[in-house]
């Protein structure tokens, strides 16, 4: 360590701490140890709280020296400076092996276990990706980690406001007990956000059960809430309307093709909670749902929607006309919708037309994403109705699919609009067009 006395010779002697610190919030773990050699006072800085508050740790199933060094690395300083830590994030990549999750879950006891000890700030924790349900989860591995994570979030309840567990794939009753954790002290919790995206297993129709309703009917504070529509229910929506509709701003959901969604809910459910959640918005993202009578049973007029995403995932079916959902279902939503992505195999039907003045009925929409069978010339009208400010659009991203694996006249058309329209686009949009043959 440098004598105290050669570092006042230094400039670096008169760095004032709030800028020595911000210095070391930018290193990483192995020269944050390196400077903290540097003297007292830089050794002093490596103890400062404010370093500490946000951790990422890794866990990756590909074996490398690197990635244990790092894992064992950033494991050691959340235990030794885990009382500061107020956002944790936990990475999960490529549980291939049973050897794998058995270590996983051995570190993360021991890691809930020590922040369980000293840690009384943490409001933000991510574990996504879980994916519970694969063979690689041994049953009695599998059962100890959610034990675990379960005492650790009681524990945590009452200062937790952040909790993501995307991808878990657990039971119904296995997911309500973790949920429940959350109000394990009052029998209420008021964390304000979740993420429950597939975090039950597939297939599982988490509307019908009384379980569910009666853990979500604990959540009092809530406002954005991200889940699967296999979720969703008239007791639901009631349950949110009776407890969190002061505070409720964001329904982020999910359909999946593999996910149960048949149910019926009333019109006037969701009616009741935007009247009462008058800030509520609603984001919708359906993969590979694409019939027109399943999109209507789900997208009810009476939806503040904000968003909608319509993926089919490079899939065909003649079944997926798109033509009905544009004219039928979409203008219903013209003076709320905000952002649409279509990705749609179309090549048995045109789009163009329907497409436009979907786009030009919708007011407020500022942001498209299409990856669709279109003509060149679509983009040429679209930009022109934006030049004459029948639309409002600031983000354009289209992917013009073709059956063509030549696409030069194409690209050559795309370039002359873009030229045409080059003002426009630099100044006053985020614009990417390409053609991308589709066979």
């Amino acid at each position: 360590m440098e004598d105290d006395s050669d570092l006042k010779q230094s400039s670096w002697a008169n760095l004032p701490d709030v800028c020595l610190r911000h210095v070391f919030y930018w290193l990483d773990d192995k020269d944050r140890s390196q400077a903290a050699l540097v003297c007292k006072k830089w050794n002093q800085a490596m103890y400062s709280g404010s370093l500490w508050r946000t951790r990422t740790i890794t866990f990756n199933g590909q074996p490398s020296r690197a990635h244990a060094f790092e894992y064992e690395t950033a494991l050691w300083y959340v235990k030794k400076f885990g009382k500061y830590l107020e956002h944790l994030k936990i990475k999960l990549l490529h549980p291939n092996s049973t050897v794998f999750t058995r270590k996983f879950q051995v570190s993360m006891r021991s890691l809930f276990s020590q922040l369980g000890k000293c840690n009384c700030r943490l409001i933000s924790l991510s574990i996504k990706h879980l994916e519970l349900d694969r063979l690689v989860w041994k049953n009695i591995v599998r059962a100890q980690f959610i034990k675990n994570l379960g005492t650790f979030l009681k524990r945590m309840s009452k200062q937790l406001n952040y909790l993501n567990l995307k991808g878990a794939r657990v039971t119904l009753e296995e997911g309500c007990e973790l949920l429940n954790s959350l109000s394990y002290l009052t029998n209420k919790s008021f964390i304000s956000e979740i993420n429950i995206e597939d975090f039950f297993s597939l297939h599982l129709p988490v509307y019908s059960s009384t379980l569910f309703h009666h853990t979500v009917s604990k959540f009092h504070s809530l406002v954005i809430l991200t889940f699967n529509y296999n979720c969703v229910s008239d007791e639901l929506l009631d349950n949110l309307c009776k407890n969190s509709a002061h505070s409720l701003c964001t329904l982020n959901i999910k359909c999946h093709i593999h996910d149960p969604h048949g149910q019926v809910v009333q019109g006037m459910s969701w009616a009741n909670l935007a009247k009462r959640a008058s800030k509520l918005n609603v984001n919708f993202y359906f993969e590979r749902v694409m019939k027109h009578d399943h999109l209507a049973r789900i997208l009810l007029v009476e939806i503040p929607v904000r968003s909608i995403s319509l993926r089919s995932c490079y899939f065909r079916n003649p079944d997926w006309m798109m033509r009905p959902t544009l004219t039928n279902i979409l203008p219903a939503y013209w003076h709320a919708l905000q952002k649409l992505t279509l990705e749609v195999n179309n090549d048995n039907e045109l789009l163009d037309d329907e497409l436009l003045q979907l786009i030009l009925s919708c007011r407020r929409l500022f942001f498209l994403k299409v990856w669709a069978f279109l003509s060149v010339t679509f983009v040429e009208r679209l930009l022109q109705n934006r030049a004459e400010r029948k639309c409002f659009l600031t983000t354009i991203k289209v992917r013009i699919y073709t059956s063509r694996r030549e696409t030069s006249e194409e690209k050559q058309l795309l370039h002359n609009i873009y030229k045409k329209f080059k003002n426009l686009i630099d100044s006053e949009l985020n614009y990417f067009v390409i053609t991308y043959p589709l066979e």
